[in-house]
């Protein structure tokens, strides 16, 4: 069946599709995991059993979440070995430090206060459970650092040399190679964005729960608390993606012209193309609807600077110009969107009437998944942006792969569907159910939450309330 198939392109597809599914999963946890450090610091603080109630309500859904981040981490990195076996060969001694590290700082830091955090609240003391779940935050931000430290290398490589056998080896110092020119603006706008899915999540719960009972004490909590942080962060968000894009224009400028659709240079202040139809066959843009100069203007902040076209980059190391184009449009429509949302509730917020407008309710369950769309949609103008490298510039995706048999890939592939919407999809059912329930007053903690949560009578508990 896949015998007529470019098994190359098959293995990026397989990559493509694990790698967008595990980027769920972080995007999401990162920020939960440090709501989660604001809501036990304010129970703390104030002792109200409703910070209490909110942090184990979201401390069930963490739970599941991370495990399928961990299980969908694991099989992609597979997927190095398998098929770019000769990326991993040739980039490994940059980047096999890099990840190392991750697991040295990240990942053994969350793993080892993960189980405190879940199940150690009467058993260690409420202050050092509260360090354990700061401690399993800091240790989802250390994990994004390295991530993106290795994934911004292969986007703006520096401080390297290429040895005898053609691999690429760390010269001079590793602060170069960490710090590399893209790291600190993808690290920013990728973290942010991480707050605000979250942030849309739990916006999105308390809104639901608002319009079944605007008087819930626990819905109003949880929609206020989020919409502070989308009516604050979105803002940030927006001017860190515009600190990255003059990034990007910098160093990746191909990436950056596919994006806006500008197949042509204009010499005299490039025009904003809002919408409009790729056409790679004919290097233009169809029923182009857009503003003059102002491309020019958000790109050099000068609406008569001049900007290159794709017609300065050679053919064979342009990126598809329609994808980008596109993935584009809808991050940063639905950023625009949630900055929408965040200023919607500050004026129901200042009019007393944020509990009360049931269409600002509605429009947050409507943005609930808005943020992970937003998220996949970035990394896709990130990754498909830098093709046809994988390090770019210096190694193509056609050099990087594994001797592959098409249909070997394409099985794997098929495979890789099934299980992961068949596991995935039930872990993501779980955690809506989760949702759907809302929080209790006197939520349960997590030992005692499946059993509860599935409807299931408990049997006789014993060691001070264990469950038999």
């Amino acid at each position: 069946m896949f015998d007529a198939v470019d098994p190359i392109l098959l293995a990026r597809a397989q990559f493509a599709f694990t790698v967008s599914f595990h980027f769920i999963f972080p995007s999401f946890s990162i920020g939960l995991a440090s709501y989660l450090a604001v809501l036990e610091g304010l129970w703390l603080r104030t002792g109200k059993q409703l910070y209490l109630d909110i942090f184990r309500f979201w401390l069930k859904i963490f739970a599941v979440a991370f495990a399928m981040g961990v299980v969908s981490g694991i099989v992609m990195s597979y997927q190095f070995g398998t098929n770019w076996a000769v990326f991993s060969d040739k980039t490994g001694p940059v980047l096999g430090p890099l990840m190392a590290y991750e697991v040295l700082t990240a990942f053994f830091l969350e793993a080892g206060f993960l189980g405190v955090m879940l199940f150690g609240m009467e058993k260690v003391g409420r202050k050092l459970h509260f360090a354990a779940t700061c401690m399993v935050a800091i240790g989802t931000a250390i994990s994004a650092f390295w991530i993106l430290s290795a994934n911004s290398w292969m986007q703006t490589p520096v401080g390297y040399a290429v040895n005898a056998q053609g691999q690429f080896v760390m010269a001079g110092s590793w602060a170069t190679v960490i710090f590399n020119p893209s790291f600190p603006y993808r690290l920013v706008h990728t973290v942010i964005g991480a707050y605000l899915t979250t942030s849309l999540v739990v916006g999105a719960t308390g809104a639901w729960h608002l319009l079944k009972d605007r008087t819930d004490p626990h819905a109003r909590k949880i929609f206020s608390m989020a919409m502070w942080m989308a009516a604050l962060v979105a803002p940030i968000q927006i001017l860190a993606g515009d600190q990255q894009g003059l990034n990007t224009l910098e160093h990746q400028p191909a990436k950056v012209m596919a994006m806006e659709g500008h197949y042509d240079s204009h010499p005299h202040g490039a025009p904003l193309i809002l919408f409009g139809i790729p056409n790679s066959r004919e290097k233009r843009m169809d029923y182009a609807v857009e503003i003059p100069k102002a491309g020019s203007l958000i790109l050099k902040h000068d609406p008569n600077a001049p900007l290159a076209g794709l017609d300065t980059v050679p053919e064979d190391r342009q990126p598809p110009v329609a994808i980008l184009f596109w993935s584009f449009r809808v991050m940063v429509g639905l950023g625009l969107a949630i900055f929408g949302l965040g200023l919607w509730s500050l004026v129901a917020r200042m009019r007393g009437k944020l509990y009360d407008w049931p269409w600002l309710h509605r429009a947050g369950v409507l943005m609930g998944p808005a943020g992970f769309v937003a998220v996949i949609a970035g990394w896709i103008t990130t990754e498909v942006g830098r093709q046809p490298w994988t390090v770019y510039g210096l190694l193509r995706t056609t050099q990087s792969a594994s001797p592959l048999a098409a249909p070997a890939v394409g099985a794997s592939l098929i495979a890789f569907i099934l299980v992961y919407f068949a596991v995935f999809g039930t872990g993501a059912w779980y955690i809506l159910r989760l949702i759907g329930k809302g929080v209790e007053p006197g939520e349960p903690a997590l030992e005692d939450a499946p059993i509860r949560t599935a409807g299931i009578t408990p049997g006789p508990a014993r060691h001070g309330g264990e469950p038999s």
